[in-house]
């Protein structure tokens, strides 16, 4: 199976633009591809891919996809398992990482302050 990423040298990320917020995220949690694709419905693909949290913002159910997952704290913090109110959970601090398999229940998510998170998603080669 074929990886569908460019070949990208280090260059600069223009972090003011590019951001967007992903379908059925609410507002104030925003991405910005990187690289590559993901084909949800064809079940192929990766993409490489920052996730910001404005200050205060959380979600209220756990997300569960059929794609890996790899998350990396850039920076900030993120709350783990709150609830519908965003309250309660698990914080955690920059430099800390989750890969979770298809099929995990994870989340909810907020963060007090913002945070930055580098993402990896990927399905298993056929």
């Amino acid at each position: 199976m074929a990886i569908n990423k460019a070949h990208d040298e280090f260059h600069a990320l223009n972090m003011n633009s590019g951001w967007e917020v992903p379908p059925g995220y609410p507002q104030g949690i925003e991405q910005k591809i990187l690289s590559g694709a993901l084909d949800e419905a064809g079940r192929r693909g990766s993409r490489t891919r920052l996730l910001r949290f404005h200050p205060g913002v959380f979600t209220t159910a756990p997300f569960v996809h059929e794609y890996w997952e790899e998350v990396y704290l850039l920076s900030g913090d993120l709350t783990v398992g709150n609830d519908e109110s965003g309250e309660g959970g698990e914080s955690f601090q920059p430099n800390t990482y989750a890969c979770r398999p298809p099929g995990a229940h994870h989340g909810p998510f907020k963060s007090e302050g913002g945070c930055v998170l580098l993402e990896i998603h990927y399905y298993d080669p056929v």
